[in-house]
Formats: C-alpha cells, sequence, structure tokens
C-alpha cells in the first residue's frame, strides 16, 4: 500500500507546527483602509457555507481580530439545502452576502444565472488562472476525493488502492462487503451528485461497473460525509466511496478507526468556490472577507486543518499541498471551475443520471 498518507499527514503536523500569522503592524499595512471604512459602516458580513463551522472558526476569529466592527454571522448549511435556501431567499430579496460551497456544479450554475457580482483585487489575482471564472467564481480550496475505510477491521492488504482493485475486491469477497459499503445519495446531497457525475465523465466505463457491485453488493447512500466516516468508524460500514478528503483525512488524524486512501489510478480534486451575491446587503464586508478567505493568511488558516490543501501557489508553509501533487503525480485530476460543471444540472441529464444509478443500485425484483 502506498505510503503516501502517513507522510502527507506527516507534512501536515510540520505545518502546522510552523505555521505563522501576520503581525499587527503588517496586517495594518495590508488592509485596505477604504474597503474597511466601508465594511464597518454596514457592520457585519453574513456567509452561508457548505463548511463545518469549526473548520471555518479560525477564519472568522482571525478576519475579526484584523477587522474590528465587522462581525460574521455564519450558516452551515448541507450543500444541497444551501442552494435551495439561497433561491428561495434570493426570490424575496434576502440573499446572504457570500456563499461557499463544495457543490462546485450548483455554484457555478447560480454565477451563471446572474446571482453573482464581480470582483478584483490583489487576492483575486493571485489564485490560479482555473481558480477563477468571470471574476465572480472563486476557487478557494484543493480537497482530493477519497476512499476510506475502517482500519481495524480492513487488512492493509485488503484495501484497495485503485478503483479497480476495488472492484476486484467487492467481486472476489461479495459477502464479507454485503451491506457494508456506503457513499453519498446524489438525489438528495449537491456535492454527492456533483462528485458522482464527475466520477462518470472521469472514467464512465469503471463508475458503472462499481455502481453495478454496489447493487448487488448493498451500500448505504447517505447525504453527508459525516454520516458516511460515522458508520465506517463504528463498523456498521466498511468501505466508504467518493468520499470527500478534507473531511476523511481531518477525522483520520483525530480517529484511528478511520483510514484513507487516494486513488492511485486517478483522484479527483475539487475547490470549494466562494461568491459574492448580486443582492448582497453588506457587500463591502462581503469583499472584504471574501479577500481574507482568498489571502495568503486565510489560505494558511485553511490548510491547517488536514486535507485542506490551499489553492495559492505562495501559501508558504502548505508543503501538504506540493506533497499532494508531487505524491499524486499523473493521478492528479483537479475539476476545472466552469460552464463544464453545469453538465448535469441540465433537468433532463440529471433525470436519466438519478433514474440510472437508482435502477443500477436498487433493480426491481
Amino acid at each position: 500500500m502506498s505510503t503516501f498518507l502517513p507522510r502527507l499527514l506527516r507534512t501536515v503536523a510540520l505545518a502546522l507546527a510552523c505555521a505563522c500569522v501576520l503581525t499587527a503592524a503588517s496586517a495594518r499595512a495590508a488592509r485596505d483602509d477604504t474597503l474597511y471604512a466601508a465594511a464597518i459602516r454596514e457592520g457585519r458580513v453574513i456567509v452561508h457555507a457548505a463548511t463545518d463551522e469549526r473548520i471555518a472558526r479560525p477564519l472568522i476569529r482571525d478576519f475579526e481580530q484584523r477587522y474590528p466592527g465587522v462581525r460574521v454571522h455564519y450558516e452551515d448549511l448541507n450543500s444541497g439545502e444551501l442552494y435551495r435556501r439561497f433561491l428561495d431567499e434570493a426570490a424575496r430579496g434576502e440573499q446572504a452576502d457570500v456563499v461557499w460551497s463544495s457543490a462546485m456544479d450548483m455554484q457555478v450554475k447560480l454565477v451563471n444565472d446572474g446571482y453573482a457580482q464581480p470582483w478584483r483585487s490583489a487576492e483575486t489575482a493571485a489564485l490560479p488562472d482555473w481558480a477563477v471564472w468571470k471574476n465572480e467564481a472563486f476557487g478557494t480550496t484543493f480537497e482530493p476525493v477519497a476512499i476510506a475505510y475502517n482500519r481495524k477491521r480492513l487488512a492493509p492488504a485488503d484495501v484497495p488502492t485503485t478503483h479497480a482493485e476495488l472492484l476486484r475486491l467487492l467481486a472476489q469477497q461479495p459477502e464479507r462487503f454485503r451491506g457494508k459499503l456506503a457513499t453519498y445519495e446524489p438525489s438528495t446531497s449537491g456535492l454527492g451528485f456533483m462528485l458522482h457525475t464527475q466520477d462518470e465523465l472521469a472514467n464512465p466505463v469503471v463508475f458503472w461497473k462499481l455502481a453495478q457491485a454496489f447493487g448487488r453488493t448493498g451500500i448505504a447512500t447517505l447525504v453527508s460525509t459525516t454520516g458516511m466516516l460515522d458508520r465506517i468508524a463504528s463498523g456498521e460500514a466498511l468501505i466508504g466511496y467518493n468520499v470527500l478528503g478534507s473531511y476523511a483525512l481531518l477525522r483520520a488524524h483525530e480517529d484511528p478507526a478511520i483510514g484513507v486512501v487516494l486513488p492511485r489510478d486517478y483522484t479527483l480534486v475539487l475547490s470549494r468556490i466562494a461568491f459574492i451575491s448580486r443582492g448582497a446587503r453588506h457587500p463591502n464586508a462581503a469583499r472584504l472577507w471574501l479577500d481574507h478567505l482568498l489571502s495568503r493568511e486565510g489560505q494558511q488558516l485553511l490548510a491547517q486543518n488536514p486535507g485542506f490543501f490551499a489553492v495559492r501557489d505562495d501559501v508558504p508553509d502548505d508543503a501538504a499541498a506540493a506533497e499532494l501533487r508531487r505524491q499524486l503525480g499523473g493521478a492528479f485530476r483537479p475539476i476545472p471551475i466552469g460552464p463544464g460543471l453545469m453538465t448535469y444540472l441540465d433537468q433532463v441529464k440529471r433525470r436519466d443520471f438519478l433514474r440510472k444509478w437508482q435502477q443500477t443500485l436498487f433493480p426491481a425484483p
């Protein structure tokens, strides 16, 4: 089995030990006083996010310390719930100021449908080209898509390190894994729908062969990564497929029962997308928050969480991001931000995908 993950976790630990923050003097020097003054008059920024609040908490704390007088109202929502709530509130003229989600396709659709406003700054200019679309949608992280497993009940020799190995394992030991698999339910999880459809685009033959194997073996489909990891930790499930790697690696850092594999044949890598809503009620505070999220300091705070990698190339202590790229090599498959993400949001394509998924996993008797 690859030594990538132990090495990666050691690199993360080193990054945590070496992480630094700007001094108050340099923070004041970097501050855009005009934007900050306007944000103070607004008093707060409303952020709706499909990102666990405990991950965002250091960002929020640092922001409020750097910019006294601007409070962050942060709501942590499921990606599908976030999308539906945004549309409902937009219809009433009550949009959040910043929307931040791992469901890249839904974010791009909202931007494409005119719900975002453009923003250009030194921080947005520092992003790689693939992470910016229309100067309205901004990638904020690198997060691999993983296979999670129960380390206590799966011997190292049985841990699949590629999609083909997972197929062989399920074919060779179907009774062992009967009812012991978990993945996202794409009809209710926006992130799950995006990951499964991107997986199909990456390798359609293998994806549907795996879906057939899941159907024969029996699989639980869940709305969240946390639900999958809970099942794996308890032994109720042995393997979780297409798990959000950032949360899985963070959990593995804390729970010895959880193991994580980044497949050696291909590993999809997503980026949480943030945008400022066109109807933001606190637009200057929203710009200040977005710049903070994209700044080297904000990226560094995110990268302190195992499994979260900075999207910027100039974050000084994020050696883990370079390690991720180096170890995965040709298997590193970032999902680019752009209109291609909306392919499966077409109502007919979405319906057809979900129908085929349902019929494959849960065939009629």
